[in-house]
């Protein structure tokens, strides 16, 4: 709870606000009116005489009547954790697809909280003018926020069909895609950066970097690959932005390989650690090949200076601190140690995807076989009169490619692919 708190202030923090101080109940369950109990809410109301706050900020989602009374009772706005997260999410949003995700996850969190937005009215009494016309403005408020809701999830699908015209341009071409995920600020964008040479902006704050990036990399073997970063994860992650951002998080299913980066450091390392394994297991995705980069680990080793003794501290410590994870590695994305074994996990886990085949590929089809030669491994050849017999392995984003040209009646020597 302590921190899950102090999350919240450092969310807080990331929107522009000024931590005053904060303060917790523990209550079988919440108060249907206010959320927090009567002695807990007077003890806030007195606080503002001590710290003269104009913002209380929730650690969990209030329901439109807590939110309405707490600020009545406050004569503050009162905001709670998923609306905080929304609004870094609306500074953060730099694209197209952002800013309309974020609009979306806006409105459909405003939609039900509509009715507080009238309540000046009732207080000015029953009679014409007043009640009857409030009511009728927010019948058309809600109308036209749930116009705009609709308008926004076409355009996002939009979006959604654009994404997958490029998910397909890559599928021919048959490069393997590695998609970054882990919880905010353990450095993902830094170790994208580092791995791949590009300029995606890290900064030490929450959801520092919002919008999808994808940048080609190098594997040890020659061959190429995608690195695509992704939004953070945290805990308490609201559904609706979950939903709101299914365009962006489908570039984790079409990933071949996920890259969970764990900032080692964190004393809530484990925890973080599971409440990403969560969002994965929640999106249908922990099934997925999983490699574990451990980052940070410089600050556990602040004697070390030179790359060549970090690499042989790095191989010592992993052994240890990697059990229990799948395919983990120890890094420094900063001081950018550890890169080349992480490259090599990489290829290993891409590697146990592949398919053996065995393909007698016409003449006429001479991209697909130039194709294979760049994007698979070719272990035997040959020129035969009904077109040209290759025996190898190929990624599985290839494998459709090449079915229609698989046989078994070769003159290649060899087994024929399982």
């Amino acid at each position: 709870m302590e921190d899950s708190l102090e999350e919240l202030g450092q969310l807080a923090n990331t929107a522009g606000a000024e931590v005053l101080g904060a303060i917790f109940q523990k209550l079988e369950t919440p108060s249907p009116s206010h959320y927090i109990g009567k002695g807990k809410l007077k003890e806030l109301m007195e606080l503002r005489a001590e710290f003269p706050y104009d913002l209380v900020i929730f650690d969990d989602e209030l329901s439109p009547t807590q939110q309405r009374n707490l600020e009545e009772a406050l004569g503050v706005k009162v905001i709670d954790r998923t609306a905080l997260i929304l609004d870094i999410f609306a500074k953060r949003a730099q694209t197209k697809e952002g800013r309309l995700q974020v609009e979306l996850a806006q409105h459909e969190y405003l939609l039900p909280r509509l009715a507080g937005q009238w309540t000046h009215l009732e207080r000015l009494g029953a009679g014409i003018g007043t009640r009857g016309p409030g009511e009728t403005q927010l019948e058309t408020d809600r109308r036209h926020i749930r116009q705009k809701i609709a308008h926004l999830k076409q355009e996002l699908e939009r979006v959604r069909n654009h994404r997958a015209l490029y998910r397909h341009r890559r599928e021919v071409e048959g490069i393997p895609v590695v998609a970054l995920v882990g919880y905010t600020n353990a450095g993902k964008s830094t170790l994208l950066n580092a791995l791949a040479g590009a300029d995606v902006v890290a900064e030490d704050k929450l959801f520092a970097t919002l919008d999808p990036t994808t940048r080609r990399i190098t594997l040890p073997s020659g061959q190429q690959a995608l690195l695509t970063d992704t939004v953070g994860f945290i805990q308490k992650l609201p559904h609706s932005v979950v939903a709101a951002f299914r365009a962006t998080l489908e570039e984790l299913e079409e990933a071949d390989v996920l890259l969970h980066v764990l900032d080692i450091t964190h004393e809530n390392a484990a925890e973080q650690s599971q409440t990403v394994m969560d969002v994965l297991t929640e999106l249908g995705l922990s099934e997925k090949p999983l490699v574990t980069a451990f980052n940070k680990v410089d600050r556990l080793l602040p004697e070390i200076a030179e790359p060549v003794e970090a690499e042989a501290a790095i191989a010592e410590e992993s052994v240890e601190m990697a059990a229990g994870y799948p395919n983990a590695v120890l890094v420094s994305a900063e001081k950018k140690w550890g890169l080349g074994a992480l490259l090599e996990r990489i290829e290993d886990v891409l590697a146990r995807t592949w398919v053996d085949v065995r393909l007698c590929i016409p003449y006429r089809e001479g991209a697909i076989v130039s194709l294979l030669r760049e994007r698979g491994q070719i272990r035997a050849e040959a020129h035969e009169p009904r077109g040209i017999e290759i025996e190898g392995r190929v990624p599985c984003r290839l494998l459709a490619l090449v079915q229609p040209f698989e046989t078994r009646n070769m003159s290649l020597p060899g087994r024929a692919a399982g």
